[in-house]
């Protein structure tokens, strides 16, 4: 196998590579990190590489080979990278604010501790949008992070980092986090699977939930497998989460290789009023995915998604409010960024509180509802393929916003909901640009959702794609 080949073989047939020593973590780590020397100046995804710390645990890694590999864990040896909003202690963590570069945390996340004892190496930090806030990469002091597929697009936001180092191959696997499409939009704009896993599924300690339980941190991978199998990994509940799920039975990764006994019960929209139609190739991607089920023998009919008119104003007085709670001084924050602020700041705590009883209770009620009698609902992930870099960065910050809410409608209203949602690829438009689809599921109902991906991954694979400039 040759090093291209290699760093974009799936993370779990490279765990399984190191199991059967056909290569090692060190070669696996150094092949990561001599691309990313090589090719992260054009992109931007990691704002900090581990080189030495990971160096140093993949040859440690290397030497427990000599053991026995069947008691190692699932991603024994296997690179992975960790978004710049989660604390790797001993690490700069800046949240996407230039200010902040040289704060280092002293203690880890608690999903980097799951990635750690899943055996990963961690090979560096990958870009976000400031303070997690925006659907494309481009905080101010730090280099836009660019898609592998066209470089003067977006990966988007806010895990673009993350997205664009797995889809150019300078990772096996990454980690994300999702507030309001922040996995499903990079994971469609780069050609990836991204998954937002049901509120309560993975713990958010030690910080504890973010945006009133919108915010889930989750998986973005090659395949299907890979991503329900960190899933696996990531899952878990720590004593004083606000929410939590049981342990999944089977596992994740499991349903994935089971056959779907059954014919699934599957509703498809491509319009959201009072927003309207995606465009042309998104709506082709769900109108090819429901054909594509229904030959899988699934029952497949059109349904007419609710109005989201009175979801959008608590979702965005919550979404702002980040920006205050988050007690950074306004004058490090972006030119976008301050303009959320001083709305958050001057609506007080009765709008916002108002907002929050809305957005849990009511607003994803319906939603719940709405999606209730479908085993699945498939919805166009984003409305339109990826933007270009700074595309939107002249114009004044309210029709930035109505942007904002236009191209990312699709995949709030499941955060809202706390439902699972898996994005998925299904093809490229005619300029080069990726396209897919999101698949919604019933509330902590991930093992369908993945069970469904992986059939249609099966139907139509994907993962042998590659940027040309990755190559």
């Amino acid at each position: 196998m040759n090093p291209t080949d290699l760093a974009f073989t799936p993370a779990l047939e490279q765990a399984r590579l190191i199991r059967q020593k056909i290569v090692s973590p060190l070669e696996l780590t150094e092949l990561y990190l001599e691309r990313i020397e090589h090719l992260n100046p054009q992109l931007g995804a990691y704002v900090t590489v581990m080189a030495e710390m990971a160096l140093a645990d993949a040859k440690a890694k290397t030497e427990q080979l000599a053991g026995h590999p069947s008691e190692f864990p699932p991603f024994f040896g296997v690179p992975v990278s960790v978004k710049d909003l989660n604390p790797v202690a001993g690490v700069p963590c800046a949240y996407g604010i230039k200010a902040a570069r040289n704060l280092v945390p002293a203690q880890d996340d608690y999903v980097v501790t799951q990635l750690r004892q899943a055996g990963c190496i961690l090979l560096g930090k990958t870009a976000t949008s400031q303070l997690g806030s925006l659907p494309y990469t481009e905080p101010p002091g730090f280099p836009p992070a660019r898609n592998p597929w066209r470089l003067e697009h977006t990966p988007g936001g806010s895990s673009g980092g993350a997205a664009a180092a797995l889809a150019a191959g300078l990772c096996a696997i990454a980690q994300g986090s999702d507030g309001g499409g922040s996995i499903r939009g990079p994971a469609f704009c780069c050609g990836l699977v991204g998954l937002k896993a049901s509120r309560g599924r993975i713990s958010f300690a030690p910080a504890g939930e973010r945006l009133e339980g919108l915010a889930i941190n989750g998986p973005l991978g090659r395949t299907v497998a890979d991503a329900a199998a960190l899933l696996d990994v990531l899952s878990g509940y720590v004593v004083g989460d606000p929410y939590w799920l049981p342990a999944p039975e089977p596992s994740f990764l499991t349903m994935t290789q089971q056959p779907l006994l059954d014919s699934l019960r599957i509703g498809f929209a491509t319009a959201f009023p009072p927003l309207g139609e995606a465009d042309v190739d998104c709506q082709a991607a769900v109108q090819e995915t429901a054909h594509r089920l229904a030959e899988l023998g699934h029952i497949v009919e059109a349904i007419t998604f609710p109005d989201l008119g009175q979801l959008i104003d608590p979702f965005v007085t919550v979404w702002q409010g980040v920006l205050v709670e988050a007690a950074v001084p306004w004058l490090v924050l972006e030119r976008m960024n301050r303009w959320l602020f001083w709305r958050a700041f001057w609506q007080r705590t009765g709008p916002y509180l108002r907002a929050v009883s809305k957005l849990p209770t009511n607003r994803s009620r319906e939603i719940v509802a709405f999606c209730q009698p479908y085993d699945v609902v498939l919805l166009p992930t984003y409305m339109h393929p990826a933007i270009r870099i700074g595309e939107w960065r002249h114009q004044r910050p309210r029709q930035i916003l109505e942007n904002i809410i236009h191209w990312i409608a699709p995949c709030p209203p499941f955060n809202a909901s706390g439902q699972p949602a898996i994005a998925v690829p299904t093809g490229f438009t005619a300029q080069g640009l990726p396209l897919g689809v999101q698949l919604v599921g019933r509330p902590a109902d991930e093992a369908t959702l993945v069970a469904l991906a992986a059939q249609l991954e099966a139907q139509h694979p994907w993962s042998h794609q590659r940027p040309a400039m990755a190559i």
